[in-house]
């Protein structure tokens, strides 16, 4: 069984997680179709950092930042939050759903690797061979089994150019978490990350126009994605081992595609199973690396 000793229905709450954020990719790419994709990460953090912050006050866990964080915290902002979201929707408005969600994962490669690099953590042989098999996978991905360049490649680049930002955001705050709880430090990203986007909506916010369907996506992103889902991660973080819970990331990209393929009709090719294939395994490998190294 994939989860271990993990108990039953924290199983189901991560699987239901995973589905909410799988999920998030098709909500997007219907998003981008009338909002700016700027303006729809400025409006999805803007609602769910109050509620967040509501939810760290409820818990009474507010602690106070050290003044000497501060910079890594404006550092976890903009890599977490702000040039995150920015790179990651526009990237979904130019590729599809499908290839997003592939693609965002490989941000567990590219934390293995500045892990060692940075932190000074093993790189075993089993981490090696699952940042390849998951590179091959990305080739296939992109490349859709041709040499020439696709007209999704802009897209693609950007969603690789935010999971390189998640994994910056990672290896940042692994440090804050020495000090601060994980609910305290998202919010406070959350918080910074939102004024972090102003200079770049300031001119276009006052006039934008967001039909029913727009605000849907946005309450979807808000409230299901960044609040609902991030304290329910960290809750079955509390309760499981990190691995166990991290390889439930999985089903992330399996929940987007078939997503994507009911509501969006996009379709899935071999080429992309078996580039799905090559990256959710070396996935797998690249976090289990350490448990059986």
């Amino acid at each position: 069984m994939v989860y271990g000793e993990m108990q039953k229905e924290h199983a189901i709450l991560v699987s239901i997680v995973a589905l909410i954020w799988g999920g998030s990719f098709i909500a997007v790419k219907i998003g981008v179709e009338d909002i700016s994709p700027i303006i729809l990460a400025f409006f999805r953090f803007a609602i769910a950092s109050p509620l967040m912050f509501f939810i760290m006050a409820l818990r009474k866990k507010i602690v106070k930042i050290s003044p000497a964080d501060i910079p890594m915290l404006l550092v976890l902002s903009l890599t977490g939050v702000t040039l995150l979201y920015i790179l990651q929707f526009t990237g979904i408005k130019y590729t599809s759903a499908t290839n997003s969600a592939l693609l965002i994962n490989t941000n567990v490669l590219f934390i293995a690797i500045f892990s060692w690099i940075f932190l000074k953590e093993e790189f075993s042989y089993r981490k090696i061979m699952g940042v390849l098999l998951s590179f091959i996978g990305v080739v296939f991905v992109i490349s859709k089994g041709s040499f020439s360049i696709s007209p999704s490649i802009k897209g693609d680049i950007l969603i690789l150019l935010s999971a390189l930002c998640w994994a910056i955001y990672s290896i940042v705050g692994k440090k804050l978490l020495e000090k601060y709880d994980s609910l305290s430090l998202t919010t406070y990203t959350f918080i910074i990350g939102t004024f972090l986007f102003i200079p770049f909506i300031y001119h276009d916010v006052w006039s934008v126009k967001i039909s029913t369907e727009g605000w849907a996506v946005i309450l979807y992103l808000a409230i299901l994605c960044s609040v609902f889902a991030y304290v329910a991660w960290y809750y079955a973080l509390e309760k499981a081992e990190a691995t166990e819970v991290a390889i439930f990331l999985n089903l992330i990209p399996l929940f987007a595609m078939l997503l994507a393929h009911l509501v969006l009709k996009e379709r899935i090719t071999i080429l992309t199973l078996i580039g799905a294939s090559f990256i959710i395994y070396g996935i797998y490998i690249t976090l289990s690396g350490k448990k059986r190294a």
